[in-house]
């Protein structure tokens, strides 16, 4: 699996590429700022972009702004950011187009090496890797103005926070060391409550819940 990798840290980038490589991902390109991670997404279609937001020389949203525009030009190109912050501006661009594999995680948060690989895994699969920070931000957001949101019970929030970070039913029932049967049942309120086809394929029932959340029903 081809990863670019773009981070302007070098003690960052160098232990980030040592990990990748550790779990068998071929570094395409470790790129340090904007112009050289917007020629290495151009050139040499990765399978997957681990990329900082703020990146030289703007130090603003120049690593974002990149991986949007590799997007457009390769609509669907998985893309995990990396970022110190939850900037919900940054997050909803990221979702905008529902299309491919994102992810989201806050440095300071990923605490092991098998937890940040996971993310890039599931992100170069297409599903996604949404740090529950970020996913709590978002949804307080759209509850204040929201409605449908407004009428999720606590217990289906909770389910709703743990699905968007990509978690299938299986797994929420182990974390909430309830059955799957009652996942099954919250789920399904969750999108009647939200206006949302029921689905069970855990990529695209992410994605939509991810899509009502920042640009509503």
């Amino acid at each position: 699996m081809r990863v670019v990798l773009a981070e302007d840290l070098f003690l960052l980038r160098d232990g980030l590429v040592r990990l990748l490589e550790a779990y068998d991902f071929e570094i395409a390109a470790a790129v340090e700022s904007g112009p050289e991670l917007a020629r290495a997404l151009a050139e040499l279609r990765p399978d997957v972009a681990v990329v900082d937001v703020r990146l030289p020389p703007s130090h603003t949203d120049e690593g974002l702004q990149c991986a949007l525009q590799a997007r457009r030009e390769r609509p669907g190109l998985p893309v995990l950011v990396l970022s110190q912050h939850v900037e919900q501006l940054y997050a909803r661009e990221l979702l905008a187009d529902g299309t491919g594999g994102i992810g989201y995680l806050l440095k300071d948060r990923v605490f092991d090496a098998d937890q940040f690989i996971d993310a890039v895994r599931r992100v170069a699969a297409g599903g996604t890797a949404m740090d529950p920070q970020v996913i709590q931000q978002l949804l307080t957001r759209r509850a204040a103005d929201d409605q449908p949101l407004g009428r999720l019970t606590p217990r289906e929030r909770e389910v709703l926070e743990l699905m968007a970070q990509g978690r299938s039913n299986a797994a929420i029932a182990e974390r909430l060391v309830v059955t799957e049967r009652a996942i099954a049942k919250h789920t399904s309120n969750i999108f009647a409550k939200l206006g949302l086809e029921v689905s069970d394929d855990d990529n695209r029932r992410v994605l939509a819940v991810l899509a009502y959340l920042d640009h509503g029903r």
